[in-house]
């Protein structure tokens, strides 16, 4: 029988961003003693203050920079996970970003699929944060992102992706793996059983959210008209 859960909203936090109920079917990713299931995909600190997931992984197209990170986490009541580059930015600047992102209190620090195993290695030998390596195709090294010190593997296949989780599961049965679920619950079941223990979601940015809740207030100035 299944647990009754107390829950408490408030009124003026009821109007927030809730992530599939389905993703709490995977088992999650025990970090520093805590359960990770589900990840909110943004860097918008209004959407990271109103979601119910259990952490963030902030991973954006430019350069990483550190007051980028000191933001994030400053406004973020949940663990974070920030990108530090590996395509674009790359070498010993992408070691001390995530030395940078570890002394400012990040959970971990997610890399580019282009970072190289070098990197990786310099990485692990530095930090005593997880490293997240994203995997974008059955092609990627995965053995060698192993090697070279990968904690988790944060996969990011588009349609793909379930196919790509189940063929690393494989091989590896119990090696972390992070996954993108996908737009609808079927999708994210499907990447959950494929063997991914955590989920990353891709929430409606602020600008779409805001638009329905406009498009509501003029239905209603109307009716009242």
């Amino acid at each position: 029988m299944a647990k009754y859960v107390p829950e408490f909203k408030g009124l003026l936090r009821s109007h927030m961003i809730e992530l599939p109920r389905v993703i709490r079917d995977a088992s999650g990713i025990i970090i520093f003693g805590k359960r990770i299931k589900s990840l909110v995909f943004s860097t918008d600190v209004a959407i990271i203050k109103n979601t119910n997931a259990d952490a963030v992984i902030a991973v954006y197209p430019f350069t990483p920079q550190p007051i980028i990170t000191e933001a994030l986490l400053l406004a973020s009541d949940i663990p974070v996970f920030c990108g530090v580059g590996g395509a674009i930015t790359t070498g010993k600047r992408v070691v001390n970003l995530a030395l940078d992102a570890e002394f400012k209190g990040a959970m971990g620090v997610v890399m580019n699929s282009s970072i190289s195993n070098e990197v990786v290695r310099e990485m692990r030998d530095t930090i005593d944060l997880p490293i997240i390596v994203t995997v974008v195709s059955e092609l990627d090294d995965i053995d060698g992102r192993i090697e070279a010190g990968a904690t988790i593997l944060n996969v990011s296949g588009a349609k793909n992706t379930a196919k790509i989780v189940r063929k690393i599961r494989e091989k590896y049965p119990e090696f972390p793996i992070i996954a993108t679920g996908g737009p609808t619950d079927e999708s994210i079941k499907e990447t959950i059983l494929a063997g991914a223990n955590a989920i990353t979601y891709t929430p409606p940015s602020t600008g779409e959210i805001l638009n329905d809740i406009m498009i509501s207030h003029r239905k209603r100035y109307e009716a009242d008209k």
